[in-house]
């Protein structure tokens, strides 16, 4: 009887010893280990932050094509359809957007565009227009602007600066007589722009 006692003890004892050790490497974490992933999260950190600027310079980039895009789309549509397009630019909610006149209807008047060149357009929260400057009407930085591109084949002469958070701007320059939009890096004026 002592025997089977000393026995049950000693497997109770070895099994206490073995579920000992397991809550011992469960508890958690060396300091080597925490300090090799802190080491790997700093690195992928340093190297990560080149390409947040990027990214920003990437959505500046690319919201100046689409809206060089949209103005020459403009420009064609509104002399083969022979009817007067206009871009307004809500610098206040940040977007634009395309208003429509038939100047050969009975009552002739803009209404909003809803084609597909009409959908309104919002700037993301990383981009911005900054300015726009529209030939006879002057510079405007908030309330809304627009341009007119003509059933003859024209538009008005139109700056558009657009502006991320970093501070990088872009300027878009519509000729007045082909309807291309230059794009060009920095804060340009109509002039420069017309130069290169």
């Amino acid at each position: 009887m002592r025997r089977a006692l000393n026995s049950r003890i000693g497997a109770e004892t070895s099994r206490r010893a073995i579920a000992g050790r397991r809550f011992a490497s469960e508890r958690g974490f060396t300091l080597l280990e925490l300090a090799i992933v802190i080491f790997i999260m700093a690195l992928m950190f340093t190297l990560a932050i080149p390409y947040v600027g990027g990214y920003r310079q990437a959505a500046l980039k690319s919201q100046s094509r689409r809206l060089a895009g949209r103005a020459s789309y403009l420009y064609d549509e509104a002399s083969t359809q022979k009817v007067v397009l206009r871009l307004i630019f809500d610098m206040d909610h940040q977007r634009y957007l395309v208003a429509r006149l038939d100047p050969y209807s009975v009552n002739p008047q803009f209404l909003p565009d809803h084609s597909m060149a009409g959908n309104m357009v919002a700037m993301p929260p990383s981009v911005e227009i900054r300015d726009v400057t529209v030939a006879d009407q002057g510079t405007f930085n908030k309330g809304s602007v627009a341009c007119q591109f003509y059933p003859e084949g024209y538009v008005d002469a139109t700056l558009v600066h657009l502006a991320d958070l970093s501070g990088h701007v872009m300027t878009l320059a519509f000729n007045p007589l082909t309807g291309q939009v230059a794009i060009v890096s920095g804060d340009q004026t109509f002039a420069q722009v017309m130069q290169q």
